[in-house]
């Protein structure tokens, strides 16, 4: 798969960032700039949304990097749904001021993808992993690890994007999708992986390193 291009603005938010600004400058010129005040703060908000600055990979290779900026909510060992094993779940979620890009979290094979259509409840929430719609990626890390990389939709979240297939290959710190609008991201890792995070940390996407594997 091509890196695809983008400077510091997601390419899948160029639509909603081009009608923010349309209905902001078409309000100053029929209204008033007094009432179009709300219009462009609701553009500027917009456009920080599907802001997408450029990451430095960490040299470590056997470094698991954070898929997404965020909190973590959930450090813990249980049954992974997609690859149907034992796991270790490290959670990340992102509110609507996180940056939304979704990058890889190992170098690897995307050897299957799953869609699942859903509920949208908060996804701070511990159900929101099974209930809510989500987009699942199994890697086959370089190491022959199987890695499950996990976009999950929230409350006001209404589109997954996803762009690579199995048989895509991913890099780390690789931009491979999108969550418009809140959600959280999901990372089922080997039991071996030594975890370097604890629930309540601030990860960024790519800089952070989650885990690394053993």
């Amino acid at each position: 798969m091509a890196h695809y291009p983008h400077p510091i603005i997601a390419r899948e938010g160029w639509l909603h960032i081009g009608i923010a600004f349309a209905i902001a400058s078409g309000a100053t010129l029929l209204v008033d700039w007094l009432w179009a005040i709300p219009f462009w703060v609701i553009a500027l908000l917009v456009l920080q949304f599907f802001r997408d600055p450029p990451r430095e990979v960490p040299s470590n290779r056997n470094a698991i990097l954070a898929p997404a900026d965020g909190r973590i909510v959930a450090v813990e060992t249980v049954q992974d749904p997609y690859l149907e094993r034992e796991a270790i779940k490290i959670s990340v979620f992102m509110n609507v001021f996180n940056v939304h890009s979704n990058r890889s979290p190992v170098d690897g094979i995307v050897r299957d993808k799953w869609y699942f259509p859903g509920k949208f409840i908060n996804a701070d929430l511990p159900k929101a992993s099974l209930e809510n719609e989500r987009n699942a990626l199994w890697i086959k890390a370089d190491n022959g690890a199987d890695v499950t990389c996990v976009q999950v939709a929230g409350f006001v979240a209404k589109r997954i994007i996803c762009h690579v297939s199995p048989g895509d290959r991913l890099e780390r710190g690789q931009r491979f999708g999108f969550i418009r609008f809140g959600s959280r991201v999901d990372v089922y890792l080997p039991l071996s992986a030594q975890i370097n995070v604890n629930i309540g940390d601030k990860v960024s996407a790519t800089l952070t390193v989650l885990a690394e594997f053993r």
